[in-house]
Order: C-alpha cells, then structure tokens, then sequence
C-alpha cells in the first residue's frame, strides 16, 4: 500500500508538519509527502486539452496517481483552506487522480477550534474531486503548540497520538478494500 501525504503548511518547522510526520510514523508501508512550494498558480490556460502541464505539476499528479490513499495535513488560514493547499488541490480537479481515492484530512490548529473551518472545507473540496473521504481518519486537533516536543519536531501528547494512530488504521483499511491504485503499466494499457 502507497500513501501520500499533502502538507498545507510550507513553513519549515510547521506544527502541522509535525502532526504530519507524527502521523505517518503510524504507517508501515511507502509513504511520499508530495512537493507543492514549487506549483505555479493554478491557470486552465496551462493545461488545456493537448497542453502539457508545468513540470511540478505533472510530478504531483504523477505522485498522487501512484498512491492508494492520501493524507492531508493542514492548518487553518483565515477560516479556511491555506492558499498553496488550495492551489495544489485545484491543479488535481479535472485530472482524476483523486478519483474514488480513500482520503484523510487532518486540520491541527494553535486555536480550540483545531481548525474546523478547513477541515469541513477540504473535505467538501476532496468530495467533490470524487475523493472518498474517510470521516473515521478525519481528526481536528485544537491547541496543538504545546503537544508538541519542538526539539524532536514530533507530537508527544499521548491521545494526540492515539487519534493519529486510529487515524491513519481507518485510512489504511480504507484504502485496503478499494484495492490498490493502478500502476503506470495498467494506465498506459487501458
């Protein structure tokens, strides 16, 4: 099983990041976290019918159509979805690497809030795309800063932890009845 992991923070020392590496310490198997700091501005004018898309862009699409499940990990900007998040997400829309793909969407925030306001959006946002959005390995995390050891850059609060382990479970069983995603031998064949 192959998993990929979107960050919605670009920050080099992130909480988020930490949740992020926190949480897939629980999975044993290949696990990506896809590059999206270096994506253009989402533009249709750059992927139009016969258009090859930027080089970032295609690597993205490349690394999500290879996994079979995605994690994202966000904060909470302004009531909603980070703008590279956003961004990275609107380059997969109409390219179907999402499609029928088990998803995690995970949202931890400084506020008791634990980042509600994007995690209700990016799951409206991957529902849309087609995602399956696994409402059992969705989590909100609220105060997060002191849940975390910042010299070792990973959660130490122990029911942080516990929800990321029953987290990152309910994506993989997803994920394990959906079937592995194709390869590239099969897409090209098909």
């Amino acid at each position: 099983m192959r998993l990929v992991a979107l960050s919605g923070s670009l920050r080099a020392r992130s909480s988020n990041g930490a949740v992020l590496r926190s949480a897939l310490a629980f999975f044993d198997g290949p696990a990506t976290t896809a590059d999206i700091a270096a994506l253009p501005h989402f533009n249709p004018d750059l992927d139009g019918e016969g258009a090859t898309p930027p080089e970032p862009v295609a690597a993205l699409r490349a690394t999500v159509a290879a996994a079979d499940a995605l994690l994202v990990v966000s904060p909470e900007y302004a009531h909603g979805i980070p703008g590279a998040l956003k961004n990275a997400l609107d380059w997969l829309v109409s390219s179907g690497e999402c499609v029928d793909k088990p998803v995690a969407v995970i949202t931890a925030s400084p506020f008791p809030t634990g980042g509600d306001h994007a995690n209700a959006q990016l799951r409206e946002v991957l529902r849309m795309m087609t995602g399956q959005v696994v409402m059992d390995a969705c989590r909100e995390i609220p105060a997060i800063g002191p849940k975390i050891d910042p010299t070792t850059e990973r959660v130490t609060d122990e029911a942080t932890l516990n929800d990321l382990r029953t987290a990152l479970h309910a994506l993989t069983t997803a994920a394990a009845a959906t079937g592995p995603a194709p390869t590239a031998e099969a897409t090209t064949t098909a």
